[in-house]
């Protein structure tokens, strides 16, 4: 498919019929759009079905953003997510800058039963952001964030980063609980619970969420807090995206100093048992400003293994020594890198290492406590590979999250200790079935001490495959 220049003069269009044709789908202000050819699609059961053309530019027509096919201008940098894995591509891209195009989109998909996927950052590791001949609705044009400082309040629009609203908001000397990576989406993290360095201290970002407005499938605009639609409120905190599409996030704020304490200290993988033992004794004293976490790290290439902590403490400086004065038990480490730095700069510090810029695949599950024998399940079976990165690794739960019901939201499992992950990944393109096979043999050593009696784990990462939620 080409696209068709806008012309304004009779001169122009005579001359335009000797060139190639160009189509501007999305262009609202141009009456003389091409109808596109019918585009082939399927439904959500999978069906296969076919779009009229004609309807596909009546869409088009009813949206301030771009409705993309597949082989128009741009289409290959829309389809893509995080994870590379997941080479689909969508039938149409509906790139909303609104609740507006977010209700044309829905209305066309229902009304033409399509398979959706939405798609904010795109970081969904198992490629629940895109789909195979469906719609894509492509919340990334649809960015930003308003502060109200005497409020303490932010809204937030439903495709925002997370570096953008840590951004708004510590200019102005206030935080909310944002995640770990920046440009992990407001969308897809909420809807998950929100894990977060601050989240022992101020809670999940659902915990700061005073409301929403969502597009459901209704097509219809509803705004939901605790004292309006309070089921669907309920719902959208921790339940994933399939609720309908957040348009926008309204988020109470809180006061904290701009400086941190963070950083990793690591030790040789001999310690790893000493490590975990550590890390399991004092996370559940620690105070609600630290955040901390450990991990076991197998890098590709025989480069050397390690494990060890990483930490973010978030009250007052002179207070930190304190707080890791425990975690300095195991003696001097191999590598020390914990300092005071910029909140929002250590929101960014993980951007280039997030797993899913390669293939990769992940298990995770919570814990309610650290027996003995899940310790020697994790160190004993853990193994590296010159081919692949292997990591075990804790997101700490408790404090504020811990003093929460769990009926009170739909992510629930307040009352565990964390999340624990095992992630592998590989290069794109190379055979990662042998990697997957040896995480899944990995794991089942480790699921019986994981708190799975009602199914589920944390819907952000519970069996994210890379061979194969808006996110």
């Amino acid at each position: 498919m080409k696209r068709r220049t806008f012309v304004r003069s009779s001169i122009a269009a005579a001359m335009a019929t000797t060139l190639p044709a160009k189509r501007l789908l999305g262009a609202r202000h141009n009456p003389w759009q091409q109808v596109p050819p019918d585009v082939d699609a399927i439904t959500g059961a999978g069906r296969e079905i076919t779009l009229k053309g004609s309807d596909v530019a009546d869409l088009a027509a009813r949206m301030k953003g771009r409705l993309i096919l597949g082989e128009d201008e741009g289409y290959d940098d829309a389809r893509r997510i995080l994870n590379p894995s997941f080479d689909r591509n969508p039938a149409l891209i509906a790139q909303v800058t609104g609740a507006a195009d977010i209700r044309s989109a829905v209305d066309f998909a229902r009304e033409n039963d399509l398979l959706v996927a939405v798609k904010c950052g795109g970081h969904s590791a198992s490629g629940k952001s895109t789909c195979d001949k469906g719609m894509m609705i492509d919340l990334s044009p649809f960015r930003h964030t308003r502060v109200d400082p005497k409020d303490r309040t932010a809204r937030v629009s439903g495709g925002s980063l997370l570096g953008q609203v840590d951004h708004e908001v510590m200019s102005h000397g206030l935080v909310t609980t944002m995640g770990t990576v920046s440009h992990t989406s407001a969308g897809g993290l909420v809807t998950g619970g929100g894990f977060g360095r601050l989240g022992r201290r101020f809670g999940l970002s659902i915990d700061n969420l005073l409301s929403v407005d969502v597009v459901a499938a209704d097509g219809q605009l509803h705004h939901a807090s605790e004292d309006e639609n309070q089921e669907l409120f309920w719902g959208v905190r921790g339940g994933g995206g399939n609720f309908g599409v957040v348009t926008s996030f309204d988020f109470r704020l809180h006061p904290m100093q701009r400086t941190v304490v963070f950083g990793q200290m690591l030790y040789p993988i001999s310690r790893a048992r000493d490590v975990v033992t550590l890390f399991a004794d004092y996370s559940q004293e620690a105070p609600d400003e630290l955040d901390l976490s450990f991990a076991i790290v197998h890098p590709p290439g025989g480069a050397p293994a390690v494990a060890g902590f990483a930490v973010c403490y978030s009250g007052r400086e002179n207070n930190a020594e304190s707080a890791l004065a425990p975690l300095r038990r195991l003696g001097t480490p191999i590598v020390d890198t914990v300092q005071a730095m910029d909140y929002v700069a250590v929101q960014r510090s993980g951007d280039t290492d997030d797993f899913r810029a390669r293939a990769a695949y992940l298990k995770s599950g919570f814990l309610t406590g650290f027996p003995g024998e899940l310790i020697r399940a994790i160190v004993d079976n853990m193994e590296g590979h010159p081919d692949r990165t292997t990591i075990l690794t804790y997101q700490q739960g408790g404090g504020t999250i811990g003093r929460v019901s769990n009926d009170a939201t739909a992510s629930s499992h307040r009352d565990v200790l964390g999340n624990l992950l095992g992630i592998t990944d590989w290069a794109f393109g190379s055979d990662g079935s042998p990697h997957i096979a040896w995480m899944r043999q990995y794991w089942s050593e480790i699921e019986p001490f994981t708190n799975r009696a009602d199914g589920l784990a944390h819907v952000d990462a519970a069996d994210l495959a890379g061979v194969g939620r808006a996110a």
